[in-house]
This record gives C-alpha cells, sequence and structure tokens, in this order.
C-alpha cells in the first residue's frame, strides 16, 4: 500500500468512532501519549528515555534515576500538559494566543533555560530578547504579540484539509518562534492539538526523522514552500499510526 493509500485509510479509521470524552481520549491515544513526549523530548534532549517517559505517564515517578532533574520536569510537564488539552480537545476549543501561552507554561515549567530566566524569559511569557536560531532569529520581541494574534485568527477562519492548515500552523509558529525556549515543544503540542480538534489523528515526528524534519522547517523558511512539510506529516502520520512501527525492537546494529 502506498503513503496515500496507508493515509487515507488511517483517517478514516481516525473518525470511525467519535470521540465523546476524556475517557475515550484516553483509550485512544494511550500508547501514543507516551511515544509523542519521548520523541518531542528527545529531539531537544537527549538524556530522555522511552522508559522514563513511559515510568512518569503511567507511574508519576521514576525508580533509580541518575540522570538530571531537568528531564524528568521535562516528562513530568508533557504529562501535565496531556491533562490539561485534555477536556479542550474534546470540546474542540479553538487555537487562541492565551492557549499557546498556557501550553508553553506547563511545558516549559521548571526547566527553562538558566540563562535566558536570568535575563527576565519566562515560562508563558513571550520573548523580550532576540535569540538566534539556526538562521533566523524569529520575529522582534515587540511584534511577536500581534503575529500570534494574527496567526491564530488566520487559523480559526481557514477552511479545508486540517492537514495543510496544521502544517501552516506549525511553520508559522516556528518561523515566528515566539518564546524564548521551548518553541519546538510547544510548536509540536500546539500542531497535534488543532489536527485533533479538526478530526485528523495526532502525528508523532520521530527523533530518527530529524534531520529531515529540521530541513523542511528551513526549507520553508528560506522559500515559504509548504508541500515538502506537509508530504513529512503525511509520512509520519502513516508510521505513527501503523501497527507495526518497530518501537522498542532490537536493532541490527546494536546487536553486532
Amino acid at each position: 500500500m502506498n503513503t496515500n493509500d496507508a493515509y487515507e485509510k488511517i483517517i478514516q479509521e481516525w473518525n470511525r468512532e467519535p470521540i465523546r470524552n476524556t475517557d475515550d481520549l484516553d483509550v485512544r491515544l494511550s500508547n501514543f501519549r507516551v511515544l509523542f513526549a519521548y520523541h518531542s523530548n528527545v529531539v531537544e534532549n537527549p538524556e530522555t528515555t522511552l522508559h522514563d517517559t513511559r515510568e512518569i505517564f503511567e507511574n508519576g515517578k521514576v525508580t533509580g534515576y541518575t540522570g538530571s532533574t531537568r528531564t524528568l520536569f521535562e516528562l513530568q510537564n508533557q504529562k501535565f500538559c496531556y491533562e490539561y488539552l485534555k477536556p479542550r480537545i474534546v470540546e474542540g476549543d479553538p487555537v487562541t494566543p492565551e492557549l499557546i501561552c498556557k501550553i508553553h507554561e506547563v511545558l516549559m515549567r521548571g526547566c527553562y533555560d538558566e540563562a535566558r530566566y536570568n535575563k527576565g524569559e519566562r515560562p508563558g511569557k513571550y520573548k523580550i530578547h532576540d535569540f538566534v536560531t539556526g538562521d533566523n532569529i524569529g520575529s522582534a520581541p515587540e511584534t511577536v504579540e500581534e503575529e500570534i494574534r494574527e496567526l491564530c485568527e488566520e487559523v480559526a477562519e481557514a477552511e479545508g484539509d486540517p492537514l495543510t492548515i496544521g502544517a501552516y500552523l506549525h511553520l508559522i509558529f516556528e518561523t515566528i518562534h515566539p518564546f524564548a525556549d521551548g518553541n519546538g515543544r510547544a510548536g509540536r503540542t500546539l500542531m497535534n492539538y488543532y489536527l485533533m480538534t479538526h478530526d485528523h489523528p495526532p502525528i508523532i515526528l520521530f527523533d530518527d526523522d530529524k534531520r529531515t524534519y529540521y530541513l523542511a522547517l528551513a526549507v520553508f523558511d528560506k522559500t515559504g514552500e509548504l508541500k515538502g512539510f506537509r508530504e513529512f506529516l503525511k509520512e509520519e502520520t502513516v508510521r505513527t499510526w501503523t501497527k507495526d512501527r518497530g518501537e522498542g525492537r532490537p536493532r541490527l546494529a546494536d546487536l553486532i
């Protein structure tokens, strides 16, 4: 089955049964929420492990942990953010500047970049300084609030393919880079929030695909071309919701 056919089948299966309440959502996302949290976090923090992520989500603690406390805060925040968003996903609440700031606040609580925190930057607050990110420093601090408001209005008024609109939301959000730290994980969470409130399954951007992910972001930043990123999201949708993803399977290179 080719990617397009597999993608269409996944969309049909996702919409076969409505999500009526948060219990339905928990069942539908029982494994996804752990894998999404792991892959979204490990892109930024290589100390993240799938084992620790699962322990946090399923047991609320990690035993015998010897890593940095920041990593634990990040994983715990992923769980808190999911819990915060659950009822809003079920109700289909729109993407607003207030929601964006709250997502960022929850995800970055207790784990903000120390140097930037010391400069007055805070979780849930738009940046007050310029910070270089790749080839782009993002929007100027004084224009961020207005640009985020305009983006939310544009997305709220948009009609059509949810994957295209979700891709656009993520790309423009990352182009604006509204916060001093944590834009990547906030942007990925925001995109999935939009997708789920528009009858589309959420997507894991897998850590081993991060080069393609970053390349697609860079291409959009330089050309404004969205098609490549949308196709990448379609492929990741298929990979996310195909049963045999190889998660946790040993790789030959690790055994020889």
